[in-house]
């Protein structure tokens, strides 16, 4: 059920331009107009300006900066992605706390963002370094109606969306490495996508989409051993974003992009992760566990999987491996 402080904000958001009776507000909340008072004190704490207005009511002047549940829901146009937000100040991961959440039944579309990760992770455990302030560090719990085997094209249709984002709103022309990092042309990592899955044999329980983007980092923030490989939108651009801007973009971008994905399949998703595909057509390397081995990258395949065309002229299909991107000792 929608709680009453979210009520008002939405109420709130329909008269930015005009005031909203003390009066009103209580007979549509069905509350008292001294509880209206303390939900607007509340309001102020998290950062709202709201300007009050004897006989003539309330309104909002002011947006926080800060990130709260409240400002992220605040403007969202979404349908279903992010009704749910569950806010961290600080945490260890947003992983571990999306799963815990999605144990306890926690719905669809659901969203968890911090502030600052402790242990920030990406695929094969690697940390993520994930600076207070610096960046969007989210998870989403998504309970699709699919087969698990199809669960890998959910990474790739969350880079589509992110790089989308990312395209649409610094004007930069992001790039997929597959499966799931954003790059730019110069190489360096800017973002990273960790899916994990709880299933049954036939029926997936939940999927739990963490994202890492670097936002508002400078190279000093990095360690000196990932600084030759790591990039953020404020040193691709020279300017800084608000990362709450870039958090209701994204959700906004990977609802419509995963509505589209449940509606018509993955053909969408294959065409535009084409286009941003990294390397595709050119020589890579690729580290499997059982080998390395050099092919060119012929794109993805129908089920996500990478194609690879070998010196034999061969395609082949990986459904794991990572891409040599930077200049690795054999």
């Amino acid at each position: 059920m929608e709680s009453t402080r979210n009520k008002l904000i939405k109420l709130l958001a329909e008269h930015t331009e005009d005031y909203i009776s003390g009066q009103m507000l209580s007979e549509k909340l069905n509350i008292s107009r001294s509880a209206i008072w303390k939900h607007m004190k509340e309001l102020e704490r998290d950062g709202y300006q709201i300007e009050a207005k004897s006989k003539v009511g309330y309104r909002i002047i002011g947006f926080p900066e800060r990130i709260t549940e409240n400002t992220i829901q605040w403007g969202l146009k979404t349908k279903w992605l992010g009704k749910k937000v569950i806010h961290r100040e600080v945490t260890n991961s947003t992983q571990v706390v999306a799963h815990q959440e999605a144990k306890e039944n926690k719905g669809h579309g659901t969203v968890v963002i911090a502030d600052e990760q402790k242990i920030g992770r990406g695929r094969m455990s690697r940390a993520w370094h994930s600076k207070r302030g610096s960046g969007m560090w989210l998870s989403m719990i998504l309970r699709p109606e699919l087969p698990p085997y199809l669960a890998p094209q959910l990474t790739l249709l969350t880079a589509v969306a992110l790089a989308d984002t990312i395209s649409d709103m610094t004007g930069t022309e992001p790039l997929i490495k597959w499966p799931n990092d954003i790059l730019f042309a110069n190489q360096k990592k800017c973002a990273g996508i960790l899916t994990e899955m709880q299933a049954e044999q036939d029926k997936i329980q939940y999927v739990v989409i963490g994202v890492g983007l670097n936002v508002n980092q400078q190279l000093s923030d990095w360690p000196e051993e990932i600084q030759e490989r790591a990039t953020s939108l404020q040193i691709e651009t020279n300017q800084s974003w608000s990362i709450q801007s870039i958090i209701q973009e994204f959700l906004c971008t990977f609802e419509k992009t995963y509505d589209m994905y449940m509606k018509k399949g993955f053909v969408e998703i294959k065409k535009k992760w084409e286009n941003y595909g990294f390397k595709i057509g050119e020589w890579i390397t690729i580290y499997t566990l059982q080998e390395k081995k050099k092919a060119i990258f012929a794109g993805i395949a129908s089920d996500g999987a990478l194609l690879i065309r070998n010196e034999s002229g061969k395609v082949e299909r990986l459904y794991s491996g990572e891409i040599d991107w930077f200049n690795k000792k054999a």
